[in-house]
């Protein structure tokens, strides 16, 4: 190991050893005024942070009669979502019927764990991955070419499909509970209205299973002085059918659309939709997982709360591009895989690297 790789590793593990995140550099500085962001959250030189940014804005969608099946209404939403799925990779949705409630408590609750004392924080720091619930600074901490300025709680229930709710922290104990209640009853309306603008049976996706694997991330973002140097989330594409991310009025998530960055501009009580890599594939690349990150706030801390649907990783299952969905014009792009395999993959490296869709291309 060379001399500078050595030294940014020490670092890495000085920092880890806090136990006390980003939030506790942050809370370190509050005294004299001034946050020194150490060297191994600072972007190389050669990276261009900035490219230019489009005033294009991600679809949004209203739900509004999504129940009238059959109805003109609702065939315009599957056309509204296909769109969408096929130009963007991301849309939001309003009038989803998740009480507004239900939406405000779980950003609280997200904000109260991070906020909270951090000896009472540093019980559930861990990168043990058997460890359905824990508390890190990127989940790739290891292995990223630089760090993101970011915490995140997550709630890994990949393997496990079962959530006993004495493991997760009592700050955002029920109100967790209750928003993962509501959400799994959305996404299978969801994954209706998804199957229906690929030209399939409404519940061709709930039969797969895509929603049965899932985590939640709940990400902290403290205030970041030097933005042209860092990112709270750096590019990347999802490892998930699809991701569900409720954001609080801060903003900061941006989606690369015609290589230019596109802001996802918060919309009071949307949920946002997105495309992830495990549907592109079985949709044979009709439905697109684009790139998107997150840049950060000077003053002001942005919380955001990330559901991603995995589909079955065990037993392992395969799947592979829907043989509906491949023709002569549209021959099959994809091999066959197991979510098990993908998700390995897509851990052993770093969230800035290649995205996982290479590993099964034909």
């Amino acid at each position: 190991m060379d001399i500078l790789a050595d030294d940014r590793t020490k670092q890495l593990k000085a920092f880890d050893d806090t136990k006390a995140g980003v939030k506790g550099i942050v809370d370190a500085a509050a005294a004299g005024g001034v946050v020194d962001i150490p060297n191994i959250f600072i972007r190389p030189p050669d990276e261009d942070l900035e490219l230019s940014t489009t005033s294009l804005q991600v679809p949004a969608i209203d739900l509004r009669g999504v129940g009238d099946k059959g109805s003109l209404r609702r065939q315009n939403i599957v056309n509204e979502i296909k769109h969408a799925s096929e130009k963007w990779g991301f849309f939001q949705v309003v009038n989803h019927e998740i009480p507004t409630k239900v939406l405000e408590d779980m950003m609280k609750g997200a904000r109260g764990f991070h906020e909270q004392d951090a000896e009472l924080k540093k019980y559930y720091y861990s990168r043990d991955p058997e460890r359905m619930v824990k508390f890190n600074t990127n989940y790739d901490f290891y292995m990223s070419r630089t760090a993101d300025w970011r915490d995140t709680l997550i709630v890994d229930m990949l393997n496990t499909y079962h959530l006993d709710p004495q493991h997760l922290p009592s700050v955002c104990r029920e109100s967790t509970v209750d928003y993962l209640n509501h959400v799994l009853k959305f996404v299978d309306t969801l994954f209706e209205l998804l199957s229906e603008a690929l030209g399939l049976q409404p519940n061709y996706l709930k039969q797969l299973e895509c929603e049965k694997g899932k985590s939640l991330a709940c990400h902290y973002y403290p205030p970041c002085p030097k933005l042209d140097k860092t990112l709270t989330v750096n590019k990347h594409t999802d490892a998930s059918f699809v991701t569900l991310l409720l954001q609080d009025e801060i903003g900061g998530l941006q989606v690369l659309h015609q290589n230019q960055w596109a802001n996802v501009d918060p919309i009071p009580n949307a949920l946002v939709v997105n495309i992830g890599d495990l549907l592109q594939i079985i949709s044979n690349d009709k439905f697109k997982s684009v790139i998107h990150r997150a840049v950060g706030n000077v003053t002001q801390t942005r919380t955001s709360v990330a559901c991603f649907f995995h589909g079955v990783a065990t037993p392992p299952k395969t799947y592979g591009p829907i043989e509906k969905l491949i023709t002569k014009e549209s021959p099959q792009i994809y091999r066959e895989f197991t979510v098990k395999d993908y998700m390995m993959e897509f851990y052993s490296r770093g969230l800035d690297d290649k995205s996982g869709l290479n590993y099964v291309r034909m």
